[in-house]
């Protein structure tokens, strides 16, 4: 088995950048991947302007400012003023430009008007409550970088500038397989041995919520013959294709060996808990012109927390890298345990815990690979290495589920 850390470099090792770019709206770029660096072509602010409400003011002497100021005109934003001679004031808003002439703003909690003379009850201070051009962003300003997923404020930040449409990397397609006779859809009754097919809606979702577009396969049956045509048919029209279960070596575990017969396998087996059976490799297709392609192929073990949690960990930097994000890790934080665990195992475990009022964390009682609901109950991961124990009070390392929405 391989150790986790040596399987998601060797995973994302394979993980080939996108090329094919298009540029959206910026109503439809949200979590999109930029292809490409932003660069500001103007100055942000355009012009000098209010912070706030208040009074712009030509202050001649700073050292001795005068006590009253006559004001001569009202500037309300999107107007432009007339000059102010030296000790002159003008009402103005926030937004609005400043005036030639005018060297400060006093708001107006600070001030007072007595007929038509402004009274400023604060220190004079030069370029007092004034945004000055380029403050926030300079023309040809590099705004956003090639490779960040797009955030509701980086989308605010492009419009900001004037760009109407982004240069965002084609999303990357999936196809989703389930594999097993005992698979039910939720809504059928279930016979005697079989269960519901919860995966299949774990992974569609976490799916679209990385951006990409998926085709949900359907259950392949516990058959060789069906298992290879299935997985051939679904790589030659997908850039990745994602199965759960069946990758194991029972006799009713086809999913390894039609991978085999399609392509080849280059992880398999992960020295982590949940999640040992965990695959990854590659299955060859030829597109029109009749050149080998090949489709990325991972296969997630059947039982419910070992195939998310999998996905979390390895599949998600995965398909990031895939769309050309820069960064994937995710953080993780050290936090006290509020638990003993004296299991010393090999294999690197991910426990799930959640933080308690005392802001320690407490570990879910049931860690079995199939106990779904610890992931609800839960609010992230310990990462425990291999051989190692816990004693309540040590500092641990926590992943929160919430770093894996960012």
């Amino acid at each position: 088995m391989l150790d986790f850390d040596t399987a998601l470099a060797q995973l994302l090792a394979q993980a080939q950048a996108p090329s094919q770019i298009e540029y959206v709206a910026l109503a439809g770029a949200l979590q999109r991947v930029l292809a490409q660096d932003i660069v500001s072509e103007l100055n942000v602010p355009s012009f000098d302007n209010s912070a706030m409400d208040g009074y712009a003011i030509h202050v001649p002497d700073f050292n001795c400012p005068s006590e009253q100021y006559p004001i001569v005109q009202r500037i309300a934003a999107g107007e432009i003023g007339a000059e102010l001679a030296a000790g002159q004031a003008a009402r103005i808003f926030t937004g609005a430009p400043i005036p030639a002439g005018a060297n400060m703003v006093v708001m107006q909690e600070q001030a007072s008007v007595v007929d038509g003379q402004l009274i400023v009850n604060t220190a004079a201070k030069a370029g007092a409550n004034i945004r000055r051009v380029g403050e926030d962003i300079a023309q040809g300003a590099v705004i956003l970088a090639r490779g960040q997923r797009l955030t509701p404020a980086m989308i605010g930040l492009a419009a900001s500038v004037g760009v109407a449409k982004l240069p965002v990397f084609a999303p990357i397609r999936v196809a989703l397989l389930s594999t097993g006779d005992e698979l039910v859809e939720p809504g059928q009754p279930l016979q005697a041995g079989q269960i519901y097919n919860s995966n299949r809606y774990v992974l569609i979702n976490a799916l679209q919520a990385l951006g990409c577009v998926v085709r949900d396969l359907g259950i392949v049956p516990d058959d060789r013959a069906q298992t290879i045509a299935a997985l051939q048919k679904a790589a030659a029209e997908h850039d990745i294709l994602i199965t759960s279960g069946g990758v194991s070596v029972g006799e009713e575990d086809h999913v390894k060996a039609a991978v085999e017969y399609l392509g080849q396998l280059n992880l398999w087996k992960i020295a982590i808990k949940p999640g040992k059976p965990f695959a990854y490799g590659k299955i060859h297709t030829t597109d029109s012109y009749g050149k080998i392609m090949g489709c990325d192929f991972i296969g997630l073990p059947g039982n419910p927390v070992s195939a998310y949690a999998t996905f979390l960990m390895l599949v998600r930097p995965f398909i990031l890298a895939r769309q050309g994000v820069q960064q994937t890790s995710v953080p993780r934080l050290p936090l006290v345990a509020d638990f003993d665990w004296k299991k010393a195992g090999d294999r690197r475990e991910f426990l799930r815990v959640r933080l308690n009022a005392a802001g320690q964390l407490e570990l879910f009682a049931k860690q079995g690979s199939g106990v779904l609901t610890s992931m609800v109950w839960g609010d992230g991961f310990v990462d425990l290495p291999a051989g190692e124990t816990i004693s309540r009070g040590q500092t641990v390392s926590y992943i929160p589920f919430t770093a894996f929405s960012s």
